[in-house]
């Protein structure tokens, strides 16, 4: 059995690319649902809530916060995801408690396939009348005399005409009552964590039709303009508004290389440009928060693959793309520091099969409402910002007291040499010889030997 609300309620399958989400829901028989706010999209959407309660003293529903984003593109390629989730859930006084819910999901569709899967949707710590709970697909819980949960509810749907698709719903809690309970009446339902995707490819347009050119007689026609290039679909900013470096560093951690390459044609991106600069460093380097901020919109995407994004205090919006991996950190509503390591350097989405890099852009606030065309080019602000990278223990030296002491640098120090060769642990004379100090001897009674010189890849924390 799968969700009343879904069911009556999902997304219309007839368009290229839909999702939908929403954190909380309480449908009762005969009264207008009430819950968190839902998102639709076929364009990227974010809501950030606080606690929920419902009623007011939180009797039947209470969370902490909820969270839901959703994101659709359309095309030939077609692609679509939904997450919701919710921290610290408690449903009919501790009747069932969770420390997180997630609802997740994503599709995607092409010519010639398509695919989906269910994202990180599950449970931390979820207990059901008093007893932990780690459930698998589809689990049916029994709730006493008043009714059941299915945990990790899900359901997809392949779509083969007339072009490939595919139709991903989860929830990934749902209470069904069957008798009155904690003051709802039965048949009651509470959806936790439901997240819908629907991808289905658009029919490929005919190639264009050379025009033929006129047969009559008089001044030679102008022929169309061809340089074999594809036409901009939208136009690069030119513009680049001011931004302090004060409180900012740069989003690539230790070595890397970038270039502008802001404005370049890319056949397969919104436009037909390139809306940022890609950053190249070994994979696994660790990214950065540039700012102090919040992240959002956190999973796949066809083109960027892993990807977020990381709004900071002044409004602006920068993404993240083709991320190998993820950090605790990169959460939806996570309110991060700049230098705070948000995830790590891959080749995910359309990159695969080149360079690993970072594609980072930048999003000041006053083109937002240009939508994914309001970026602007970010070489000067990455010129700008500060590198965060590994520094030798004798560079920071400078808060340690004055005139203490004189320490060689930082390598191998050898305390004390002493050859116990010939100590045979009978004779005591041999063990005295052989404890002696040695004849060459450092300052202070220590065999020192010269500071070597400093590391060439210096490791995190060792300093030589």
């Amino acid at each position: 059995m799968f969700a009343v609300g879904a069911s009556t309620s999902s997304a219309d399958r007839s368009a290229g690319a839909i999702a939908r989400a929403w954190a909380i829901k309480v449908i009762i028989p005969g009264q207008p649902s009430v819950g968190t706010r839902e998102l639709d999209a076929p364009a990227d959407a974010v809501a950030f809530d606080g606690a929920f309660s419902y009623p007011s003293d939180g009797s039947i529903v209470s969370a902490s916060s909820v969270t839901t984003s959703v994101t659709a593109t359309s095309g030939t390629q077609a692609s679509a995801g939904a997450t919701s989730q919710v921290t610290t859930l408690s449903l009919f006084k501790g009747d069932i408690v969770a420390a997180a819910v997630t609802g997740e999901t994503h599709t995607s569709a092409g010519a010639a396939s398509a695919s989906g899967d269910i994202g990180v949707t599950g449970f931390s710590d979820l207990v059901v009348l008093g007893q932990p709970v780690t459930p698998t697909a589809n689990q049916q819980i029994p709730l006493a005399d008043w009714g059941y949960a299915i945990a990790l509810e899900q359901k997809s749907q392949r779509l083969d005409k007339p072009t490939p698709g595919q139709h991903n719903v989860v929830t990934a809690l749902d209470v069904f009552l069957t008798a009155d309970h904690g003051g709802l009446p039965a048949q009651s339902e509470i959806q936790i964590g439901y997240a819908e995707a629907n991808a289905q490819a658009s029919v490929a347009a005919p190639l264009p039709q050379a025009p033929s050119l006129p047969t009559t007689t008089g001044a030679k026609p102008k022929e169309p303009r061809s340089n074999g290039l594809p036409p901009l679909l939208s136009r690069p900013q030119t513009i680049t508004p001011k931004l302090s470096p004060q409180g900012y560093v740069f989003p690539v951690y230790g070595i890397s290389s970038y270039s502008d390459t802001y404005g370049a044609l890319r056949g397969d991106v919104s436009g037909g440009w390139h809306h940022g600069d890609d950053i190249f460093a070994p994979l696994g380097a660790p990214l950065l928060a540039i700012a102090h901020g919040t992240v959002f919109s956190v999973g796949w995407n066809r083109v960027g693959g892993w990807r977020l994004w990381l709004r900071d205090d002044k409004g602006w919006e920068y993404y993240y793309a083709h991320l190998s991996a993820y950090t605790p950190l990169a959460v939806n509503g996570a309110v991060v520091n700049a230098g705070d390591v948000l995830g790590f350097v891959g080749n995910t989405g359309d990159a695969q099969g080149t360079p690993y890099h970072l594609h980072f852009e930048v999003h000041p606030v006053g083109l937002l409402g240009l939508g994914y065309d309001g970026a602007v080019d970010p070489t000067k602000y990455l010129d700008s910002w500060k590198h965060v990278q590994d520094v030798r223990f004798e560079t920071v030296a400078g808060w340690t007291p004055a005139n203490v002491a004189v320490a060689p640098k930082a390598g191998a120090i050898l305390l004390q040499s002493s050859d116990i060769s010939t100590a045979t642990g009978l004779d005591p004379q041999s063990l005295q010889r052989a404890m002696e100090p040695t004849t060459q001897e450092g300052e202070g009674g220590l065999l020192l030997p010269q500071a070597q010189p400093p590391a060439s890849k210096p490791v995190i924390g060792a300093g030589g």
